[in-house]
């Protein structure tokens, strides 16, 4: 959605709504140079044209943004740093605007331009809205709405010389809000749908600090890199290069003197199920007498199709899981190929000796014969059993190959059946998949079976990489078999992952469901620790209705749809499963090629009205209707290939996402990847020719905004609510009228939907709003 206008989230001029974010302020420049006279039309896109003046100079520029960040209990300091670039051959003037983020408590504010200290002004929310609405009356452009409400830092900007850069630093501390002992940090991010071009340089850096032991450190709106140092410190980054987002940075951290820290999160609207969020974490704090010893079997695949950098790469792997041992840990390493070759025959200790003959058997490795996978598994089974007298401790097998079972027994389910009935239920397999040439489905039964999950490994990735991070992550474990109790008249529903997965040393349980019912609750932690029974338990609360935290919803659904994805693509499809998926798809704007076919299809057999449906430009476009169908038809029946393996990690993203945004845009990207497409261009208005490259633009045509998710239609965003309110009383709203902004202004919710352009069809209580020019 770009937008002419002269300010800067990331650059001043032409307000491009792709979907981006950036913690930044905006540059409005002074209106006088600004051209009287006919306007001109501009088509930006992904939203609609707008009638705009024409401006006489080139949109400002954004070179690169830094945010730092240093949160010590619950007082954060941020400092952010901009740099814009003046393109244009004449000397400029204008104002910064900074919306203070909702709910902060400002105690210091400092700013400076080049280096050199200026004084802003602060001014309050109803101030700023009126600042906000006039820069709309004149410009005609509703993007500054969705910071009603806020507070707002102001600071001339003179001179702005041409043809250079000019540097703007804030600096603010705030108070951060604690909820169930979890602190929450919110950055403001929707910035870079206002630019002309995205941001060569993204760095946000948060550093935390507490009294207390440090456990959760959770971001629910992005992937962040997290390294903990020592008990009470860690570190969040998030790092990007014209990468878009349209949502704000969230991070929750919490300190607890619990061995393993428990918190809990909610989102409810009266007279619904509610939804939660737990956190589990034990953090660094974790003497090694708590650490369970665990029995490791890596199983890899030797065969023909190994040869060169993939079985380069995974005895490196290896090499790194082997030397990272623990002392007293046990392990063995079984060879795959048209026979079965292990190296112990049985579990041995993780001693120097054990290490330097595992270390040479890895090296000696050669690629040669078939895939034998059943034999394998019945034997890495049949270690298991023979190994340890005590088997209560983990064992895991870490199981490598590339391909599909070609010797011995080649039934998938029989290979299944096997693996169940040799396994008593506390073996975990996780499956690597090297290439294209794997049997996902295969795989993905087996990490079902067992309580783990796959990963599969493209060409061009690094299998080394993959392996070695993971093993990182497994190395210590604090709790096996957890499971979770509730008491009281709480019920807990529909919650991923299920079952829950193993608890390691530094890592986090992060659990999305739904919950009926209210009030104290005792959440009780069970587990196994060194094959002795463990129980935690702890007070929290279920509330009747809770209205922050309106995240969680949204990344409940993303797993949600990806849990059902793999139950259609694993045990086949039903018109229950397929419905569910598309409402969830189409509430809350989870839009890939995989499930934007199966929106269009569902409008159609319910006969919803044209001017209602969701993406009423693609039911149009046969080319890429038909390329969705075969899109979805390959998700369902390819096992392997290229189709198979994008399938299968398009539904792993889904069901193991910690930030909903990034997995809902997983699916394009793997699409994208699958067929080798450049990646899409935010500013392109025309249609792309490959009709696969166009099925990429209309699944990004949806935005999912404060709770809601419109579709853009030609010139209309249109909530997908609204298809379901026919009964809704109507009621138009002229864009930019007297009634417009009183509307505004009464219903500062509403504001984010009005940003996003001058026609706009919403539902709000009970009744469904036009916006029209």
């Amino acid at each position: 959605m770009k937008r002419w206008i002269w300010m800067a989230f990331m650059a001043v001029g032409l307000f491009t709504q792709t979907p981006g974010a950036l913690a930044a302020g905006l540059i409005v420049v002074d209106e006088k140079y600004w051209l009287p006279g006919p306007p001109e039309h501009i088509p930006p896109w992904p939203r609609p044209p707008i009638i705009r003046p024409i401006p006489r100079f080139a949109p400002l520029e954004i070179n690169s943004v830094n945010v730092s960040t240093r949160i010590t209990d619950q007082v954060a300091v941020t400092t952010i740093e901009q740099e814009f670039f003046n393109p244009n051959p004449t000397r400029m003037e204008g104002s910064f605007l900074f919306p203070i983020p909702r709910q902060a408590h400002l105690d210091k504010v400092a700013m400076d331009i080049d280096g050199k200290p200026v004084e802003a002004e602060l001014l309050s929310a109803e101030k700023a809205r009126r600042i906000y609405e006039d820069i709309v009356r004149s410009l005609k452009d509703p993007a500054l709405l969705e910071y009603a409400g806020q507070d707002l830092i102001r600071v001339r900007i003179f001179p702005f010389e041409p043809n250079s850069k000019k540097r703007v630093t804030l600096k603010y501390t705030q108070v951060l809000k604690a909820d169930d002992g979890l602190v929450g940090y919110v950055l403001p991010l929707t910035m870079e749908k206002y630019s002309a071009k995205p941001v060569k340089k993204v760095l946000i850096k948060v550093d935390l600090e507490t009294k207390r032991s440090l456990k959760s450190v959770y971001s629910p709106s992005h992937t962040v890199e997290i390294k903990r140092q020592g008990n009470a410190k860690a570190t969040a980054t998030f790092e990007s290069a014209d990468l878009p987002s349209d949502t704000d940075f969230a991070l929750y951290f919490a300190a607890e003197k619990d061995e393993i820290g428990l918190n809990l999160l909610t989102y409810r609207t009266s007279g619904e199920d509610g939804y939660f969020l737990l956190l589990a974490s034990p953090g660094l704090d974790v003497s090694d007498q708590r650490v369970v010893p665990k029995d490791v079997l890596f199983v890899l695949d030797t065969s023909g199709s190994m040869a060169g950098k993939k079985l380069d790469q995974a005895k490196k792997a290896l090499l790194f899981c082997v030397e990272n041992l623990n002392n007293n840990d046990r392990f063995d390493i079984l060879r795959l190929s048209t026979e079965t070759e292990p190296l112990f025959d049985k579990l041995s200790t993780a001693s120097s000796a054990n290490r330097e003959r595992a270390a040479a058997f890895i090296k000696d490795l050669k690629p040669m014969g078939g895939t034998a996978i059943d034999d394998a598994l019945k034997k890495a089974l049949a270690i298991r059993e023979g190994g340890r007298a005590d088997s209560e401790h983990p064992f895991v097998i870490i199981f490598l190959t590339d391909g599909r079972p070609t010797v011995g027994n080649t039934d998938e389910n029989q290979i299944v059946k096997n693996v169940k009935d040799r396994n008593p239920g506390k073996t975990r397999i996780f499956c690597f998949g090297i290439g294209t040439d794997v049997n996902t489905h295969l795989l993905d039964k087996i990490t079902e079976e067992t309580r783990a999950f796959s990963q599969y490994v493209l060409p061009e990735e690094d299998l080394e990489v993959k392996v070695s991070s993971f093993f990182s992550k497994i190395k210590e474990p604090v709790l096996a078999d957890p499971s979770l109790k509730f008491s009281g008249d709480v019920r807990v529903t529909r919650y991923y992952p299920n079952p829950l997965p193993d608890i390691f040393k530094g890592s986090q349980l992060v659990m999305a469901g739904r919950y009926s019912g209210n009030g104290d609750t005792l959440v009780t932690l069970e587990g196994t620790v060194n094959g002795k029974a463990r129980k935690l338990t702890y007070e929290t609360r279920f509330p009747e209705t809770a209205s922050e935290n309106e995240f969680i919803p949204r990344l409940w659904a993303t797993r949600r749809v990806g849990y059902l994805l793999d139950e259609i693509r694993l045990h086949g499809e039903n018109s229950e499963l397929r419905d569910e998926i598309t409402q969830l798809a189409r509430k809350y704007g989870i839009v890939t090629p995989y499930t934007a076919y199966l929106i269009v299809e569902d409008e159609s057999r319910r006969n919803v009205p044209a001017q209602l449906r969701s993406m009423q430009t693609f039911e149009k476009d046969t080319a890429a209707r038909e390329e969705a169908s075969a899109t979805w038809n390959s998700f369902q029946n390819e096992r392997g290939g290229a189709g198979g393996v994008a399938g299968a990690r398009q539904s792993q993203s889904l069901k193991m996402a910690d930030a909903a945004a990034p997995a809902a845009s997983s699916g394009t990207e793997l699409f994208s990847r699958r067929y080798g497409l450049a990646p899409a261009n935010p500013g392109s208005t025309t249609p792309e020719p490959d009709s696969r490259a166009r099925l990429v633009q209309y699944s990004q045509q949806a935005r999912f905004v404060a709770g809601k998710t419109f579709f853009q239609n030609d010139r209309l965003w249109i909530d997908a609510e609204v298809q379901s309110q026919t009964n809704a009383r109507p009621v138009k709203l002229q864009f930019g009228s007297p009634a417009y902004f009183e509307f505004a202004s009464k219903h500062p919710k509403a504001g984010p939907w009005l940003a996003l352009g001058q026609q706009v069809q919403f539902h709000l209580d009970g009744v469904n709003y036009e916006v029209y020019e």
